[in-house]
């Protein structure tokens, strides 16, 4: 068995603090335990009749006094790499000009027109992601937003797990891929280790609202902070319900030993529960990754925990080099930050409009973001055409146009009436085409073929 020792050693050499390594620690003793994290569907009871954002009482919004104690907090450290991307995912383009951390400083500074107050946007960057933005935020130095002391805290990385000998793993090639990121339940110790926690409390900021960079539906609404704010929770999670494609994704539920609300992915789930778990009517909620915390009462829960959330430890098994499938194997172990809700007593959870889940994990889901299906708002809020009742359209395109690049040369239809689209072959969509309902387009050569200006309606067009 391996000892805690080396991991120690080359964690503090390349400048990863205290709780970083607390953390990896309790996770790496985790491992040697075998513990396997399973939740089997007899020990939760699911989630039933939670307060809606739609249904809350009053639905009052924050006063300026309360967005004075508040932070936006974006996990911004993922390359995007899955696109074709060299660098942060932010940087992606929503509209001709216009990106990702566009629409969050416009959001931030809106939120400060609308109360008078400097409400504070603070990134979790990765050491991948922080040159490309910070200088990207150099357009907003007028605003304050371009310091790395103001707006800046970095994500940790812990060394990745030799699987024969439970040691650090080497790899002369290329060291660099001796690290992984630890999964975005590295948030809470990252605070902690940057001075963040401290220097907001300092500030007499309260309640932080934090989420993927990826996901524009996640704006801080002024409502559901009056209501975090008033109902004394130490942790809410916004959760949406899950659909058909949502089926395999991680759900809420409601531990019967404590009555604590948790998470539950489908890693955690006993095979023997797996049809329970996929069951939607069941287990009606998933964690957009829109979270709200009392950081006052985050302090005093890692003070009772000797400095770590007790966040369930999740493993996956890799090669080091994960290109080379016959470089040795590795552990990584990670956690989910949304997990952290069954850490402290009398978290809650409140169910919220799709809206305010829109990742952009595809190129289709940037296709859609594109097009005149979503109205890209000044103030930087990006919302679905009224028209659409809420329910983005299914967009499945071919792996040509897996990267971003090869979406460029595409184009934008018009969305606004499309439920689905399916294309598969070399396309372009001319100016003024218009597709509505359930279409797919197909062209089975290898020209690309420009499909003319129009409007197609629950059509199956074949080149």
């Amino acid at each position: 068995m391996g000892t805690f020792a080396a991991f120690e050693q080359k964690m503090a050499a390349a400048g990863m603090g205290e709780a970083a390594i607390r953390a990896f620690r309790r996770n790496y003793e985790a491992l040697l335990r075998d513990e396997s994290g399973m939740i089997p569907e007899e020990a939760i009871v699911p989630v039933e009749n939670l307060e809606s954002l739609g249904r809350m009482a009053g639905g009052l919004p924050a006063g300026a006094e309360l967005l004075a104690q508040a932070v936006v907090i974006k996990l911004n450290g993922g390359l995007g790499t899955g696109m074709g991307l060299q660098g942060p995912k932010s940087l992606l383009e929503v509209r001709h000009g216009i990106t990702f951390l566009d629409l969050m400083a416009r959001q931030i500074l809106d939120l400060r027109r609308a109360c008078g107050m400097p409400v504070r946007l603070l990134l979790m960057n990765s050491f991948s992601t922080s040159a490309d933005t910070l200088a990207h935020l150099q357009r907003y130095r007028a605003e304050g937003l371009a310091d790395p002391a103001e707006v800046e805290f970095m994500q940790n990385r812990i060394p990745k797990i030799d699987a024969a000998t439970m040691a650090p793993v080497k790899w002369p090639a290329d060291s660099e891929l001796e690290w992984c990121p630890p999964g975005h339940g590295d948030l809470y110790c990252a605070l902690v280790g940057s001075g963040w926690l401290e220097r907001l409390l300092d500030e007499g900021v309260k309640y932080a609202f934090i989420s993927n960079s990826d996901n524009l539906g996640a704006v801080l609404d002024p409502a559901i902070l009056y209501h975090f704010a008033h109902s004394g929770a130490p942790f809410l999670m916004e959760v949406t319900r899950r659909t058909a494609a949502d089926s395999k994704g991680g759900h809420l539920a409601r531990r019967m030993a404590d009555g604590r609300l948790l998470l539950r992915e489908v890693a955690q789930c006993p095979e023997a529960d797996l049809t329970a778990f996929q069951d939607i009517e069941r287990h009606r909620y998933f964690n957009t990754n829109n979270l709200w915390l009392r950081l006052d009462l985050l302090k005093e829960q890692l003070a009772a925990d000797s400095g770590v959330l007790p966040l369930p430890m999740i493993r996956n098994r890799k090669t080091v080099d994960p290109r080379d499938k016959q470089s040795p194997a590795v552990i990584q172990l990670e956690s989910a930050m949304g997990a952290a809700i069954e850490c402290f007593a009398g978290s809650a959870a409140i169910e919220v409009p799709r809206s305010r889940f829109a990742p952009v994990k595809t190129t289709g889901d940037l296709l859609a973001l594109r097009s005149d299906a979503y109205d890209i708002l000044d103030n930087g809020q990006v919302r679905l055409h009224s028209s659409r009742h809420g329910e983005p359209p299914v967009i499945q395109l071919a792996d040509a146009y897996k990267l971003v690049d090869a979406l460029e040369d595409l184009g934008v239809p018009g969305l606004r009436g499309c439920q689905s689209l399916r294309v598969t072959g070399p396309f372009r969509f001319a100016p003024g085409v218009i597709l509505e309902g359930d279409v797919t387009i197909i062209n089975g050569g290898a020209a690309t073929v420009v499909l003319q200006p129009g409007t197609y309606r629950d059509r199956r067009v074949e080149f």
